[in-house]
């Protein structure tokens, strides 16, 4: 059956040197990767993954992080201050 698919420009140049590398018609080498990837069980039936998480202590209790632009500000016009004090 013929049908018309987009496949990526970068995916396309893969498949042909792959084709021609096994020496393979091209229709061949695609109809045997997409079968082998519809049979391939997916991934969610092997369980459900879950990231670890480690503890990075207790932030500092001065610093507010919801506020990050503030923070950001504050920062900067104590560092412009040091920077004037030193022109001095």
């Amino acid at each position: 059956m013929r049908t018309t698919v987009d496949i990526e420009p970068g995916l396309l140049k893969r498949l042909r040197h792959e084709a021609l590398r096994r020496r393979v018609p091209f229709k061949h080498l695609l109809n045997r990767l997409l079968r082998q990837g519809l049979e391939t069980q997916p991934a969610a039936t092997a369980g459900r993954y879950q990231c670890p998480t480690f503890a990075m202590g207790t932030p500092a209790p001065t610093v507010a992080l919801d506020k990050a632009l503030g923070l950001a500000a504050a920062l900067e016009d104590a560092e412009t201050l040091r920077e004037l004090q030193l022109r001095k």
